[in-house]
């Protein structure tokens, strides 16, 4: 999440994947899954794309602020700032997951 899925992002996973399978300690995300006994796959079955957009845009921040406020984000977590928009987004979605019984509401 958070940059376009291209070449730059197969040869980021290229990266963290090398760090997982020789045990390095270069990567956050190698080093999550190393600790928490998780496997790494193609990046085709590891990811999921949930909006195409530009770096840095308003809905980019928000997702990477929701995973960070759920405990998700293993990178930059001191660089989310408290949002009270974003705050009541997530409660808005919280909201109608309940009210449709978890059946999402995209």
């Amino acid at each position: 999440m958070g940059k376009l899925v291209g070449p730059s992002t197969y040869i980021q996973l290229q990266k963290h994947y090398h760090d997982f399978k020789y045990n390095n300690k270069k990567s956050k995300f190698a080093i999550h899954l190393l600790e928490n006994h998780h496997s790494i796959g193609l990046i085709d079955n590891i990811m999921e794309i949930l909006y195409i957009t530009r770096k840095g845009c308003t809905m980019e921040k928000f997702y990477i602020y929701k995973e960070t406020k759920s405990g998700n984000q293993i990178n930059d977590k001191n660089t989310v700032k408290q949002n009270r928009i974003f705050d009541a987004t997530v409660q808005g979605e919280t909201n109608r997951l309940c009210a449709h019984g978890n059946q999402g509401f995209w």
